[in-house]
């Protein structure tokens, strides 16, 4: 198993670029259900999450081939096209590697009026449950049951337009319910919608593939249904949170970084808070500049929240940052109940932690020190590389595969910036 090794102490300079949003691409790429032409997607992400998920659609009778950048570059080109619908089955070994599997059953409902899809799995970081999917879906006149971990669906006829309010903010669970609506009859209207710029690039997709889409980016959508879709070409957005993750690396070793292609309006909730601290992005006309001068950063109080919000998916990497501040901050962690599994983690490199519920104390030290570590989960893992980068001495960090999932080529990214960094190909 790989393992990534760091010597720390290395101010991060020069430019960082931003690859394609993963948790865009998922869901894009599963909208490839919805129509027979051919869907081709730009900006793509080379990662692992995204051959994982192709494994499923190519099984799902998706066709799918995947161009890479120019020049080596991180800008890729997926096409997909699904003829035809070979399977309504998505089977418990491809799901329970990836969530994101999940999002196969609206638009399976929605063309081929059935589904069977496993219950999902993922990184271990609590219950995710998939109520509010299957719900949302029953609005549109789907017949649900659950059977031996199953979800078994019909919409005999097809789906029809409803009428549903998410009672809680799900991305997961608006991105299926939208898809589902752009094949149903008639009108949707959707409530209570999620607002992550995610989310709003599934319901643009949409509109490009000529489904009247009205409201997006505000909490209500009307999802005018086709009886049939054509293909399109579209761009995934730029990934926030690799984007968010890079900046919190420079602003740990006290860098001066721009990274092109990010975009400041997705940043903003972390923008406020490391102003605070002491560190500032500011919009260029290739991305983002983040700069922090030699003064050591200030402690800050933060809690995640559902977009527009600070990001549950930057909590590790936040924590991270704050271990060596000036002062003590708290991190409360309000979308997942077992998010700090990386606590004990930077604690072996010296940070003080303590964690009490949902909320996380830190009191930051000078400095801290290389040791080897575990990734927990994929976020966890690159909030322990942050650290690393700024710690004195060696770090190993093991089971990196979770790394891969999220981050495209990261050593290769920081070493241009300085960072002494290299993965180590295990026995």
């Amino acid at each position: 198993m790989d393992s990534i090794v760091i010597r720390g102490g290395n101010r991060l300079t020069g430019d960082i670029p931003i690859s394609g949003a993963k948790n865009a691409a998922l869901p894009l790429m599963v909208a490839s259900l919805l129509t027979p032409e051919k869907l081709v997607l730009t900006n793509m992400p080379a990662l692992a999450d995204i051959a994982q998920l192709s494994e499923l659609l190519r099984l799902l009778g998706v066709e799918i081939s995947m161009e890479d950048a120019p020049n080596g570059g991180f800008n890729h080109t997926m096409t997909l096209q699904a003829k035809a619908i070979a399977s309504t089955e998505a089977p418990y070994d491809l799901v329970r590697k990836m969530r994101a599997s999940f999002f196969v059953l609206g638009p399976l409902l929605a063309r081929a009026h059935k589904a069977r899809v496993s219950l999902p799995g993922g990184c271990a970081i609590g219950q995710r449950p998939v109520d509010l999917h299957i719900k949302g879906l029953e609005a549109l006149g789907a017949k649900i049951e659950l059977d031996e971990g199953y979800v078994i669906a019909e919409a005999p006829g097809g789906l029809k337009g409803g009428h549903f309010r998410f009672p809680v903010v799900s991305v997961g669970a608006s991105e299926n319910v939208i898809m589902a609506a752009a094949l149903a009859d008639g009108e949707t209207v959707l409530e209570n919608v999620a607002l992550e710029p995610e989310v709003q690039d599934v319901a643009r997709l949409l509109a490009a593939m000529g489904v009247s889409v009205e409201g997006i980016g505000t909490r209500t959508l009307r999802i005018q249904g086709k009886p049939s879709l054509p293909g399109a070409t579209f761009e995934v957005l730029p990934d926030r949170i690799e984007a968010g993750t890079f900046a919190m690396a420079v602003a740990t070793t006290g860098g001066d970084v721009e990274l092109v292609g990010a975009r400041y309006d997705d940043l903003e909730a972390l923008a406020k808070v490391l102003d605070k601290s002491g560190v500032t992005l500011r919009q260029t006309n290739r991305g983002v500049h983040v700069y922090r001068n030699g003064a050591r950063h200030h402690a800050v109080d933060v809690t995640t929240e559902p977009f527009p919000g600070f990001p549950t998916d930057m909590q590790a990497q936040m924590m991270a940052f704050l271990a060596t501040a000036d002062g003590v901050s708290t991190i409360t962690e309000t979308i997942f109940e077992n998010r700090f599994m990386h606590v004990p983690e930077l604690a072996r490199m010296g940070a003080h932690i303590e964690t009490h519920g949902q909320t996380a104390t830190v009191t930051g030290v000078q400095r801290l020190k290389g040791a080897p570590v575990m990734a927990t989960d994929l976020r966890a893992s690159v909030g322990l590389v942050i650290a690393a980068l700024a710690a004195e001495g060696e770090t190993r960090v093991n089971r990196v595969y979770h790394l891969d999932r999220g981050f495209e080529r990261l050593e290769e990214k920081l070493r241009l910036c300085g960072a002494d960094i290299q993965r180590v190909k295990g026995v």
